[in-house]
Order: structure tokens, then sequence, then C-alpha cells
């Protein structure tokens, strides 16, 4: 059986998804609902498998504890604390990271 995990949402990663959803939504308030909607689902899978994710390359980021979820052209980021995923970051892949982690 596997380890269920409980997921939490820091502030911040809110901002991320709630300003993703208005930039897709200025062309497509369906399609922006429904991206989103895929993001949760995917985030939602790391209760059951928390590693999804892959460990980082930045030294920086691995020293800390961050794993990366890869979807489409967003990265989430996220720590595992005993059964807790807390999701830290939600961000474009295209954006400098090292001012946003």
């Amino acid at each position: 059986m596997s380890k269920q995990f409980v997921i939490r949402y820091l502030p911040i990663a809110q901002e991320d998804l709630n300003n993703i959803f208005d930039w897709i939504a200025k062309d497509s308030p369906a399609r922006a609902l429904a991206f989103i909607d895929k993001i949760d689902k995917r985030i939602g899978a790391l209760s059951q498998a928390s590693h999804l994710g892959r460990v980082p390359r930045h030294p920086k980021l691995r020293e800390y504890g961050y794993r990366v979820l890869i979807l489409d052209s967003y990265l989430v980021f996220y720590v595992i604390h005993d059964k807790v995923i807390q999701i830290h970051r939600v961000i474009h892949a295209s954006r400098n990271l090292d001012h946003l982690i």
C-alpha cells in the first residue's frame, strides 16, 4: 500500500496559479480553467507518489530538498516533510529561477 501525503500550497504558489490562470484567460477562460485543472490533477497525484518529480540540477535547490515536477512549460517546486508535500512555486520554465525560489 502506498504512503498517503497531504498536499499544502504556500500562499505564493496559490498566487502563481492565479497569475497563470489570469494570463491564459486573457485569450481563453475555458482553456485557462482546463489548464489549472490539469495542473491540480498532476499535483494531486503527488499524494500517492510523492517522488514523481525529479531532484533539480541546481545545487542550491538540491540542498534545500526541493523536487520539481514538470508539466508542459511549467515547473512545480515542492518539498516533502513527513507526510506533507508543500507546493512552493509553480513557475514558467523560461523564467529566471535564481531570485524566485
